[in-house]
């Protein structure tokens, strides 16, 4: 259970990583704000209170001994970036370069070019194959370090993720963790009705997986199922139920802004209801 002071904290963290998203896609007139802004309050409760992952990153004497954190939707590369620069891993001057050419954040994060990325990401419905891998050649080489696969729900629909949950649940991967995104929207519209997910909880369970559902916008609920499933006996899925773009009023629940930049105005407007957090 977080104390007050650190919800405190941890809500400022969130309204900093939300107000970067908006800019950062407005400076580069293109990006995925939706999907960025609903994984905030998740990504700022796991690199806070949670992830083992050292700020000076590979200058670190405990580098080898890290958590994996793995953005499988790398469309929300802005929400990554963001929580990298807020922990000093990249440069905060870095962030307002993003998608312009020559830039090191790249619409869909790069392996190559910065510090904090696990694997190169952003063609969905692979993530989990590859915690699943990088899962294994811990568990063979004996080290504690735990996998982080944070997903959207719409790539569930990928068929590669579903071998990747038999896979994972088949071979006892404890040490993988899957973090659904379950704002019920992607490009084309709800989830259900592009290609239904529901049950999702009984159909990852199915796959010899522990699953939670969470509140993704309750701190407490993040910080305790992801505590819990690192204690996990078996891989362990936390279905985090949000608002595809929270905090942006005219954003929150529209698929339209999926993959769509505001313009000055509406930055304006997104940044004024940002500021009232």
């Amino acid at each position: 259970m977080l104390t007050e002071n650190e919800i405190r904290e941890l809500t400022e963290a969130s309204k900093i990583t939300r107000i970067n998203i908006v800019k950062m896609v407005h400076a580069a007139k293109s990006g995925h704000p939706g999907g960025s802004l609903s994984g905030a309050d998740i990504l700022n409760v796991l690199y806070n209170k949670c992830l083992n992952i050292p700020k000076e990153w590979d200058k670190s004497p405990d580098f080898e001994k890290r958590d994996r954190f793995i953005l499988s939707k790398g469309h929300a590369s802005p929400l990554l970036y963001s929580i990298l620069a807020q922990h000093g891993i990249i440069d905060e001057k870095e962030l307002l370069t993003f998608r312009k050419f020559g830039s090191k954040l790249q619409g869909h994060p790069s392996k190559n070019l910065l510090k904090g990325i696990e694997t190169s990401t952003g063609s969905l419905g692979q993530g989990l194959s590859i915690g699943c891998g990088v899962a294994m050649g811990l568990k063979l080489d004996n080290n504690p370090a735990a996998v982080v696969v944070y997903t959207g729900d719409g790539e569930l629909q990928e068929g590669s993720c579903w071998e990747a949950f038999m896979q994972a649940g088949y071979r006892g991967l404890d040490n993988l963790i899957a973090i659904i995104d379950r704002n019920r929207l992607q490009i084309d519209g709800n989830t259900e009705k592009v290609m239904a997910l529901d049950n999702l909880y009984d159909k990852i369970r199915a796959f010899n997986w522990n699953v939670k559902e969470i509140n993704g916008h309750d701190y407490n609920q993040i910080y305790d199922a992801f505590m819990g499933a690192k204690k996990s006996t078996k891989p362990c899925a936390i279905i985090a139920n949000t608002i595809k773009g929270k905090g942006v009023s005219f954003m929150e629940n529209q698929a339209g802004w999926h993959g769509k930049a505001p313009n000055d105005e509406q930055l304006k407007q997104a940044l004024k209801d940002l500021e009232r957090v």
